[in-house]
């Protein structure tokens, strides 16, 4: 990003690297004050460059093709090259001659100190000399010269004198606020020298940057698509969220909150910097990175709509009162009726594809099957992080997000849970919290228990509605080296956190423990939800982590590396925020472990209407995520063949399953319809019979895995686990199925709402 005069020194050219990878190199070379510039292969040719850090294979290029390109004819000859990549990349690439390797991951200051070893003696030397230009930026222009540009591109803009689009950009930085009043001047400029430095990697020529008057950094990006405009501020915010700045000799991290606007179709070039202003105010409310395009009308009142006849009243009241029933059928004729009446036309034309059909049905179930097996197999073998940590325990952090008024008779017991956790370390503890009325009993308690326990912080969130806002407004306030995430309603072994750093101190980045079911007395809903997680958690976690090489966080009792979470954080827009968050880390190349024995205990839905709501929202928030999720894991450089297999099984097939698996209901209604009458088929063939007993023992077999792995908490209910087979075999395996084909239904209507998950007083 140029500022409105010329850079004075030679920045890192920059090439190749992948978006993730480009962030983890360009945020310590700023910190120790080098100027870097992303480019492509071309500019190697078109300026001088002293060093150049590189992918070790660029499509076309070599290592030895990009060092003979940096010391073409007329060049001084001391220009250095560091390709920087795996082990694997970097084997038998070039080295030596001005080539330097340097293998991910790397810490930040091996970075440094291979750059600063590899500059060219005249760059050394040059930067030593007296009088010369410091190596860091020209002061920031201010508002006014910035508008002045902004003036000139928007008329250009609005005579369409340009092909493409400009937009202008408010980057606010969230703790700065906190800061502001304490800081001299000469700091908060230096504050934001550091954020253009940042900013400047992907900039042109042409594009300008400039303090704003409110206490933000002014960007316009010329030249460019909204699509590439995300993308590049997406990158940006990411590198700003893994920097840690320089305030009075103090590190500090920092929450961008990014708002651009489009400056074609506005009045005024003052009015684009107004909305892109007010663009960032609403990512302040979300605080998960994410930058936030303007959107005309967005805060607007909706319109008042029209008096419906009775008629209509009365049919917008029965889908109202019926709209899940409603749904139902629909998913069951689409599932049902228009399978039968494609191979009824088809095979009625003399086009029969039943038999094809049929093959593939049962060839997909038997698959099915024989995963769910692998998985109880593979989750047999205990797996335990080592004895003794790599690092001492350091400090860690527990975030508990919470909705006041629902979890208002349980949230007491659940900060003494807390506090009662064994680390040997400080252990912070945020209750992140939203209310929307105020609840001062509930919430001078847990005033009265912070004042006996310094290290829990309680935190209202005035402006949140979601759990993933809760937990990142707590983020900045973390203390922890690693953070624990959890719903309101755990309790956690007093142990936990200790496990979690065994696994993290040895290499994980991300671990989930065992959501145990306390509350299964409670109802026969919470009895079978009971049984349901130890499936989950005791089996079907550990047995697919090992079977596909991946792991994933589920919500709650979930352990980050702080610098991950605060890198990632939460996007409330998704349904399943948690899912999301795994899916950013995993093809990023983030370790996600799964653990059966970090336990924390959890309260089940009690009743079925309960369960109902908060099935249907997982089921479309998973539907969420594989529409967005699939094809980029899938390009993902960082996955493996068998986790991208893995990928395919969990978000592809698990959204195919339950149309799939009903497919043999009109196969064989067809199949009658054509022989005359059920009498007329033939029942027995072998295939049929063969692949339906090995599918319908499957259940039966994973109970047997569920029983043998459960905590013994549950496994002493034994009357459970044969009245989960029951409900399982007879209604709740079809149910689960129903519940996801209607969440596709949703999703297609545009249904987003999000019901909160009721909450009894159980202590159990």
């Amino acid at each position: 990003m140029a500022c409105l005069h010329g850079e004075t020194t030679t920045p890192v050219l920059i090439i190749g690297l992948d978006s993730e990878i480009v962030t983890d190199v360009v945020a310590p070379l700023v910190a120790a004050g080098y100027q870097t510039r992303l480019g492509t292969p071309t500019d190697l040719t078109r300026s001088r460059w002293d060093l150049v850090i590189s992918a070790p294979s660029i499509p076309g290029l070599g290592a030895m093709e990009l060092l003979a390109a940096l010391r073409r004819p007329g060049a001084d000859g001391s220009a250095s090259l560091l390709l920087v990549g795996t082990a694997q990349q970097l084997a038998g690439a070039a080295q030596g001659q001005g080539v330097q390797h340097l293998v991910r991951p790397f810490e930040s200051h091996e970075l440094v100190a291979l750059v600063q070893s590899m500059r060219s003696p005249l760059a050394q030397d040059a930067a030593s000399l007296p009088g010369l230009p410091s190596a860091g930026p020209p002061p920031l222009p201010d508002e006014d010269a910035f508008l002045g540009y902004l003036v000139a591109e928007h008329a250009r803009q609005r005579a369409r004198r340009s092909p493409q689009d400009s937009f202008v950009v408010s980057l606010r930085l969230h703790e700065f606020d906190r800061y502001r009043e304490r800081l001299p001047p000469g700091s908060q400029d230096d504050l934001w020298r550091q954020v253009s430095l940042l900013a400047m990697p992907e900039a042109l020529a042409d594009e300008r940057m400039a303090k704003g008057k409110a206490g933000d950094l002014l960007l316009l990006l010329s030249g460019t698509s909204r699509r590439e405009a995300g993308r590049r501020l997406a990158a940006l915010s990411s590198r700003i969220a893994k920097h840690r700045f320089d305030l009075q000799g103090q590190s500090t991290p920092m929450s961008p909150l990014i708002g651009y606007r489009r400056l074609r179709n506005t009045a005024s070039a003052q009015e684009a910097v107004s909305q892109a202003r007010e663009a960032a105010q609403q990512s302040g409310m979300q605080l998960d990175l994410h930058p936030m395009i303007y959107r005309p009308g967005a805060s607007a009142r909706p319109p008042v709509p029209r008096e419906a006849g009775p008629v209509l009243a009365w049919l917008a009241r029965i889908k109202t009162a019926h709209a899940l029933w409603i749904q139902y059928a629909v998913t069951m004729a689409l599932g049902l009726l228009v399978p039968f009446l494609v191979y009824w036309g088809l095979g009625s034309i003399g086009f029969d594809i039943s038999e094809g059909v049929y093959l593939f049905v049962v060839v997909t179930l038997v698959l099915t099957a024989l995963w769910i097996w692998a998985e109880g197999f593979l989750a047999l073998r205990r797996v335990d992080p080592p004895m003794d940590p790599a690092q001492p325990f350091p400090p860690a952090t527990a975030i508990i997000a919470a909705y006041l008024p629902n979890e208002a008779p349980i949230i007491e017991d659940t900060v003494r849970a807390f506090l009662r956790v064994q680390y040997p370390a400080p252990l912070q503890i945020i209750l992140a919290y939203n209310t929307p009325r105020d609840m001062p009993e509930i919430e001078e308690r847990l005033q009265q228990i912070a004042r006996q326990n310094p290290q829990f912080v309680p935190m209202r969130v005035l402006t949140s509605t979601s759990k993933a806002q809760n937990v990142n407004a707590a983020l900045p306030s973390v203390t922890g080296e690693f953070t624990a995430v959890f719903d309101a309603d755990h309790q956690p072994d007093p142990d936990s956190f200790r496990r979690a750093w065994r696994w993290i101190s040895h290499g994980a980045d991300v671990v989930q423990g065992h959501c145990l079911i306390r509350n299964g007395a409670a109802s026969w809903v919470a009895k079978m939800v009971a049984v349901e997680f130890e499936q989950i958690y005791a089996v079907s976690h550990p047995g697919r982590t090992r079977l596909h090489g991946f792991g994933i966080f589920g919500g709650s009792n979930g352990y980050w590396r702080t610098g991950l979470l605060r890198e990632l954080r939460m996007h409330g827009f998704m349904l399943t925020e948690d899912i999301d968050s795994s899916m950013r880390a995993l093809v990023r190349g983030h370790r996600i472990v799964s653990d059966p024995y970090l336990v924390s205990r959890e309260l089940a839905p009690e009743t079925m209407a309960a369960l109902t709501r908060q099935r249907l929202r997982w089921s479309q928030g998973w539907f969420q995520i594989s529409k967005k999720w699939t094809l980029p894991a899938l390009r993902s450089r960082h996955l493996s063949l068998r986790q991208k297999a893995g990928v395919v099984m969990l978000l592809v097939w698990r959204e195919a399953y339950p149309w799939v698996s009903m497919q043999i209901i009109p196969l064989i209604a067809y199949w009658a319809v054509r022989a005359g009458s059920l009498a007329n088929i033939d029942w027995f063939i072998p295939l049929f019979v063969v692949t339906t007993l090995f599918t319908l023992g499957t259940g039966p077999g994973q109970i047997l895995f569920v029983y043998k792995l459960a905590d013994p908490q549950i496994r002493k209910h034994a009357s459970w686990f044969w009245f989960f087979l029951l409900t399982s075999t007879f209604f709740y395996a079809g149910l689960k199925n129903a519940w996801s084909r209607i969440a596709h239904l949703k999703e297609w209507q545009g249904e987003t709402a999000w019901v909160v998950t009721s909450r009894g007083k159980t202590k159990k």
